[in-house]
């Protein structure tokens, strides 16, 4: 291929990445490994969320009751479009900003691009999708670095704000709390069969819609002192990082299959055995620490509960008495469908995750 012989809408970016998107991240129990260190960092009174955690973002404190967020997020193409991989890549970079209940300020690109392979014209493209993003969570893209690489690469630093009373952790659920998801699962699945050429056109454009639409209720999120933790659904997929929030808060959790809603088309690429291999990266990395009650499908969950999200939903764990605060503030931002309860932390269990069907909230 080359850049005078072959038209941009002919090139598929998807084929140019062995990964797609979040489903690209190395596996959790690989990043652990990398992560272990014997060595003591310096202390930093105003680092007040670091390398000590599995939160989303680091937080500094700024001196006037203010934090500073800071976060990175990049990854190879998910989609072919290379307008729609800027905009995917660049939403999916600002939700961490948004899950640690921050406004996001700044934005600093990252690109990779194989400029012997495609044409530069579509890492403009790529672009213009990254600042139409931005301009609609009121941010600039203030600049950024590029490499000559082997794959396509895009994503963004981005900084943000919110006051520390306001700022939100992934490990601080209580007993108790309960479970909201902000967005479908089954992006994976999806993505996977656009890469083979199997995606039907009647599901591109709500699978698009996801994988671009900002979770800019999070900064609303920060302002509820009853939500307790929070974060994004990424490549680690719904079940790896509820773990993180349930082991982080020395906590074990339950949740309700039968609540949580799949992307339309996912089941039926499933079916059909289209799962990305991250899944089963994921689910070999975690697998002995989730049960499953007798009546759940345990084929179609292990599918689809590890399943790599890329710009996935919030998910959030709300005190009992604050339900009603919290379902109204999803009704506000047109989230109606995702005002049911998923789940529950509990007191540490023998297994951290326990997937049953269903159970009336009382």
């Amino acid at each position: 291929m080359t850049n005078d012989n072959k038209g941009l809408t002919e090139i598929k970016l998807t084929q140019f990445s062995h990964g797609a998107g979040c489903g690209c991240k190395i596996a959790p129990a690989v990043l652990d490994e990398i992560l272990k260190h014997n060595f003591s960092l310096p202390d930093n009174q105003k680092l007040l969320i670091g390398n000590s955690s599995k939160d989303d973002a680091a937080a500094y404190d700024m001196g006037n009751g203010m934090a500073l967020i800071s976060t990175t997020d990049f990854f190879t193409p998910i989609v072919d479009d290379a307008f729609d991989f800027g905009r995917i890549a660049s939403a999916n970079a600002i939700s961490d900003v948004y899950a640690m209940g921050g406004k996001p300020i700044l934005a600093i690109a990252i690109l990779g691009w194989p400029v012997d392979k495609i044409p530069v014209a579509l890492a403009q493209k790529v672009i213009e999708g990254s600042r139409v993003i931005c301009t609609q969570a009121g941010i600039p893209l203030a600049g950024g670095h590029s490499i000559d690489s082997l794959e396509p690469i895009f994503g963004l630093a981005v900084s943000g704000l919110t006051e520390i009373d306001n700022l939100k952790r992934n490990n601080t659920a209580n007993e108790g709390d309960v479970l909201f998801l902000t967005k479908p699962i089954g992006t994976g699945i999806l993505s996977t069969a656009q890469k083979r050429g199997l995606l039907k056109e009647e599901y591109f454009p709500a699978f698009i819609d996801q994988l671009v639409r900002l979770n800019n209720i999070g900064s609303d999120l920060g302002k509820i002192k009853e939500v307790k933790a929070m974060t994004d659904i990424t490549g680690f997929g719904f079940l790896g990082h509820l773990i993180e929030m349930a082991e982080g808060s020395g906590l074990s959790a339950e949740i309700y299959y039968s609540r949580i809603r799949v992307t339309e088309g996912a089941r039926e690429y499933l079916a059909q055995r289209i799962v990305p291999d991250a899944t089963y990266r994921n689910w070999n990395s975690y697998s002995k620490k989730v049960g499953f009650e007798k009546d759940v499908n345990v084929m179609e969950a292990f599918s689809l509960l590890p399943d790599p999200q890329t710009n996935g939903g919030l998910l959030i764990a709300v005190d009992p008495g604050s339900v009603a605060e919290v379902q109204e503030l999803l009704q506000q931002h047109n989230l109606d469908d995702y005002t049911e309860i998923i789940g529950r932390f509990t007191s540490l269990a023998d297994k951290t995750v326990n997937v049953k069907l269903n159970e009336k909230w009382q």
